[in-house]
């Protein structure tokens, strides 16, 4: 069967092309579609169907503009009520692609329309099956998401529900059969997904904790809540947008993609109080940066940190990156739902201090010079690690306040004297730092590549198992 799997690493999303006889579909594409549209002209196929395992909350799915630009259907599972032309399928409905069968399979529970798509081959043979948020590897979907759009629903009902969809729709299936999720490690649609993005049904039947044949539904929902924490601000967000519609990632892009000189750039902050977000690399936001501005760096997680820090799809950004990278970064952007980019400064920093406009630091030493501050005095130091981290590991005397969580943690920033902040490899503290300085913090000094680098010095390492009011 010709299937291929799309990886996009910085989100954790898989989409799914599927090809045969001169048709082809499209499973849970990202915002960017033409790509896809690339892979079929290559085949000399037409794309016929664009298939949605649900109503997305951690991206904004690519199915409108993918369905204007080739005139492919797009497809969702039943109960789903899209404010736009969509088959709603029915429980067992069959498509064509060529000579392939898709087979709609209902499994409600990590949302009411949750749906995956069984793979047919041209002998009517089983292949795979397109799990969605449904069944990840090593895992399973979060249930706790629709509950944010759909008052009377709670998280303990649609896990009953997704312990049934297991049992009764999937399970039973052939072990040998592949399973083909929507994400893998790093995605906030589940918490113990495996680095591997594709494995069999039969194995998944003996490793994945959710699928044990003797669980009973009350062990099932307990052990699936468990640790599971708040999902990110924009989740709910991304999940309107998919439902009611965006404008095209093509008029976005006209409107974002636009340089601005540092005078213009200057006052277009100041009348629309834009959010600045710079996108380079830590060691240059440190080394220098425009006062104010917001640090989330394009080599990390950026998409899913631009949507847990910023909050509000609707906020106006403007942005200070990488020359050449303009482009990638309002992609990425765009891929979460913000789509209110009003520009980029061109030339960088280097035109904006030619201008004559000021900049900022972040004070920074090495985890040696670091190690060798704690050997003479008593510090006041700040992990900007998960807790779970910094459970496993952390500097004795350090206190826990997760980058995810320093919105509504403000109040535990240290105020008085100077405070070491730090993580696991130096991205989030750096992120953390450039938000508490652009709220009047300034009190900070950053240790350059947090953990991994205190780890190779002399100082003394704890273990803690965190209170449950932290997680």
């Amino acid at each position: 069967m010709k299937i291929e799997q799309i990886y996009t690493g910085c989100i954790a999303h898989a989409a799914y092309y599927l090809e045969n006889n001169g048709e082809a579909a499209i499973f849970d594409p990202l915002r960017e579609v033409q790509p896809y549209i690339d892979k079929a002209t290559k085949d000399n196929a037409t794309i016929k169907y664009i298939f949605e395992t649900h109503f997305h909350a951690d991206f904004v799915s690519g199915h409108l503009d993918l369905a204007k630009k080739t005139g492919a259907q797009i497809v969702y599972g039943p109960t789903a009520q899209p404010n736009f032309d969509a088959i709603i399928a029915t429980d067992g409905q069959e498509f064509k692609i060529g000579n392939y069968t898709v087979r709609a399979i209902h499994t409600p529970g990590h949302t009411l329309e949750s749906t995956c798509y069984l793979l047919l081959d041209e002998n009517e043979n089983m292949h795979g099956i397109i799990t969605g948020d449904t069944l990840f590897i090593g895992d399973v979907g979060r249930p706790d998401l629709a509950q944010k759009l759909v008052s009377d629903l709670t998280q303990e009902k649609l896990a009953s529900m997704l312990y049934d969809s297991l049992r009764n729709k999937i399970m039973p299936l052939p072990d040998d059969l592949i399973v083909y999720p929507n994400h893998g490690a790093g995605s906030a649609c589940g918490k113990n997904m495996s680095k591997e993005t594709t494995d069999t049904l039969g194995n998944q039947k003996k490793v994945n904790y959710a699928l044990r044949a003797d669980m009973t539904k009350e062990e099932f929902i307990t052990e699936l809540l468990d640790g599971l924490g708040a999902p990110p601000a924009y989740f709910p967000q991304n999940v309107l947008m998919n439902i009611q519609g965006y404008d095209s990632l093509d008029t976005v892009m006209a409107k974002a993609n636009s340089p601005l000189s540092p005078d213009e750039f200057k006052t277009l902050a100041n009348q629309s109080e834009a959010l600045l977000l710079d996108v380079r690399h830590e060691s240059e936001f440190v080394k220098e940066h425009i006062p104010g501005s917001i640090f989330i760096g394009l080599q990390g997680n950026f998409a899913p940190w631009v949507g847990a820090l910023i909050m509000d799809v609707q906020q106006p950004i403007l942005l200070i990156a990488p020359e050449g990278k303009e482009k990638e970064t309002i992609t990425r952007l765009s891929r979460v739902g913000f789509d209110n980019c009003l520009g980029y400064l061109e030339g960088g920093l280097t035109s904006w201090k030619a201008a004559g406009f000021e900049t900022d630091s972040v004070v920074s030493i090495t985890a040696e010079q670091f190690a060798a501050e704690k050997d003479q005095t008593r510090l006041t130091i700040v992990d900007a690690r998960k807790p779970g981290e910094f459970s496993a590991e952390h500097v004795d005397g350090a206190i826990n306040i997760p980058l995810d969580f320093v919105n509504s943690q403000l109040a535990e920033v240290p105020t008085e004297n100077d405070f070491y902040l730090h993580c696991a490899g130096g991205y989030r503290s750096v992120i953390m730092a450039s938000i508490l300085k652009a709220r009047g913090y300034h009190n900070i000094i950053n240790v350059e590549k947090g953990m991994s680098g205190i780890r190779n010095t002399n100082t003394v390492l704890t273990n803690f198992v965190c209170p449950s009011t932290q997680n």
